[in-house]
């Protein structure tokens, strides 16, 4: 019933609204068609017969020839008979006083009978004709109005414009995977709007907010979809952008008639995407645009703490950035439960690849959970796109079922981009392409316990000129400081094959050169992991309380650790090229002639690798006066 009621209230407006459109629509030509009467006929002088000059008027009332006259005062004319009933008509615009007495002197003096037509609705036409451009300029704009999106109903600014989930084919938390827990955290707010009683008996207390945060396309409006199929109740779904306006105002008195329109048809649930476009933390001082999303916020904060327990409304949010929400925002009693989502694991990932494959005609050599292995740090979305790109390419080839070399380069182009043939390049560039690409793989393949090199390729994809693809055995959430090292070394790899060989490096290793030298700040300043400065974090989140970040003398410092980490790093790449000289040299031939080497083809040219005596610099630990660890656990046991 509840739902219903809000249905008949929305196409109620929505009825309105194009009645007004209708009305406004007609009006306008009705209203330019009165504008051209008024000009074109009204506003001029309407008379018939022969036009006198002034002075053929004035000789002929001299001779008695004029029997009658009729000053029009507002047309400026003289209009009557002459010689036995012809019609005439004098114009007499310009100086009105003397003119005006010329003429009545000389018709009291011949005798001719004179009227004078005031004509007081030949005074209206020019208030008349300054009026109706107005109102037709006003009557497009409502139209405008009308018909624009953002301003469907006239004076319908303070409107929420919540949408209404539908009753179509809902998603249901059966369509979801790689989200377990979040699953679990949602299906207690179910079963609260399904029996609130039974949680009235025990005492308990629904969260009346779900905060959902997580990287991009790991599934939280997905999630909230699948939470509005589950319940069966209304569902209204909004963005944040949609409250941040120019006036002022207008976001607190949306933010109003949302939770109007819940509390008229609850028990019910409010989705805010993008909850950080108004959700943002105040600052000391509020100018101009913030002031008005200041407002809009307070105005939620106050919406969020005046629900009652049995209101029956629920909010649920989402967020890429739940750092910088305001503080109010995220207290108990707003938004009590903050679920994270982050990018499915192993066995999530084949889940996911399971039900967006669901339906599709799939060959016998297709592995889901192999395709899962490659696609580490995936999201829902780039699975999905990798699910539909392997269908494209299917389709393109006109073939009945979606094979596994679908898939693999459904994977590659997700991560690198489609393949570009179309370019050719040179002998030498082919050279020094094979070459680095080769070292990146003679290092990678060295390393103990890095993920295997699964193909090496020469066809350009994107803006790279080869690429190096790898599976590793499985997820991999924490990195060692001889990890990073070691990937360090693998990005620097290719730049240093490139002049061990061949004599100098080219320009195709500026992507490697920015990986590698943001891999290794980011190992300073976020991790710690400088032997120098210690276990400090120096980012601008970690330091914003204090009023500045670092002096410049530490900034000096975090330059010369990045330049010792890179510089050991490509020590450690050329150390172990010089070792793998011959399989590098025959791996780059044999991608110089085949162009793509995978499966055991490459494995068994890279188990010829002979690991590096030492690829990392020592992982010892350091005390801030530089004394191992193991030596004070030693002095310590004494």
């Amino acid at each position: 019933m509840t739902t219903r009621r809000h249905t008949d209230k929305t196409g109620t407006r929505d009825g309105g609204r194009r009645q007004a459109l209708l009305f406004a629509t007609l009006a306008l030509p009705f209203l330019i068609g009165v504008y051209a009467l008024v000009l074109g006929y009204w506003a001029r002088p309407q008379t018939s017969g022969r036009q006198l000059r002034l002075d053929q008027f004035l000789q002929a009332v001299a001779k008695n020839r004029v029997g009658s006259a009729t000053i029009l005062a507002a047309d400026d004319r003289v209009i009557g008979s002459y010689d036995g009933g012809n019609r005439y008509w004098v114009d007499i615009a310009g100086d009105h006083e003397s003119l005006f007495a010329r003429i009545t002197g000389a018709l009291e003096q011949g005798g001719v009978p004179t009227t004078i037509q005031s004509q007081p609705l030949k005074s209206l036409v020019q208030p008349v004709s300054m009026l109706l451009p107005m109102l037709i300029l006003a009557d497009v704009m409502v139209v405008l109005a009308l018909v624009a999106k953002g301003g469907a109903q006239l004076g319908g600014f303070g409107r929420a414009g919540a949408r209404q989930v539908g009753e179509g084919e809902p998603t249901t938390f059966a369509d979801l995977a790689g989200a377990d827990e979040a699953v679990e955290e949602l299906a207690e707010i179910r079963d609260y709007l399904a029996d609130p009683s039974r949680f009235a008996a025990m005492g308990a207390a629904v969260p009346k907010g779900v905060l959902l945060s997580g990287p991009p396309g790991c599934g939280k409006t997905r999630l909230a979809r699948a939470l509005a199929g589950e319940s069966a109740v209304p569902f209204f779904s909004i963005s944040g952008s949609d409250f941040v306006e120019m006036y002022v105002g207008v976001g607190a008195a949306r933010i109003r008639d949302l939770f109007a329109t819940a509390k008229a048809s609850a028990p019910a649930i409010v989705f805010i995407d993008e909850i950080d476009a108004v959700g943002r933390a105040r600052s000391t001082s509020a100018i101009g645009g913030n002031d008005e999303r200041e407002a809009t916020l307070n105005q939620l904060l106050v919406e969020m703490d005046g629900f009652a327990a049995e209101a029956g409304v629920v909010v649920m949010a989402a967020t890429n950035r739940p750092d910088i929400l305001d503080a109010a925002l995220l207290r108990p009693g707003r938004f009590d439960r903050r679920i994270t989502l982050d990018p499915p694991d192993l066995k999530g990932r084949a889940a996911i690849l399971a039900i967006h494959a669901g339906g599709k005609p799939l060959a016998d050599d297709v592995d889901l959970p192999a395709i899962a292995r490659q696609t580490a740090g995936f999201s829902g979305a780039d699975l999905a796109n990798v699910v539909n790109e392997a269908a494209l390419l299917a389709t393109r080839r006109s073939a009945a079922v979606i094979e596994a070399a679908d898939f693999g380069e459904a994977v590659e182009r997700v991560v690198a981009g489609p393949q570009r043939r179309s370019r050719i390049l040179s002998s030498a560039d082919k050279r020094r392409v094979a070459f680095h690409e080769a070292g990146h793989a003679v290092v990678a393949a060295s390393q103990p316990g890095s993920s295997q090199v699964a193909k090496v390729s020469l066809v350009a994809r994107g803006h790279g000129q080869g690429s190096m693809t790898s599976s590793g055995e499985g997820d991999r959430i924490l990195a060692t400081r001889s990890e990073l090292y070691d990937r360090i070394a693998i990005l620097l790899a290719g730049r240093a094959a490139e002049e061990l060989v061949l004599g100098q490096p080219s320009t195709g290793s500026n992507d490697d050169l920015a990986k590698a030298t943001e891999l290794a700040r980011r190992m300073i300043t976020e991790c710690g992991m400088s032997e120098d400065l210690g276990p400090l974090a120096f980012t601008p989140a970690a330091t914003e309380d204090l009023g500045r970040g670092w002096s410049e003398s530490t900034a000096a410092k975090i330059d010369t650790e990045t330049q010792r980490i890179v510089r050991d790093a490509w020590t450690a790449a050329n150390s172990v090229l010089l070792a793998n000289r011959a399989v590098l040299t025959a791996l780059a031939e044999e991608l110089i002639m085949t162009e793509t080497l995978e499966g055991e083809r490459l494995a068994a040219m890279l188990r010829q690798v002979a690991p590096p005596r030492q690829v990392a610099p020592p992982a010892d630990i350091r005390l801030w006066d530089e004394t191992p660890v193991p030596t004070v656990l030693a002095a310590l046991a004494s």
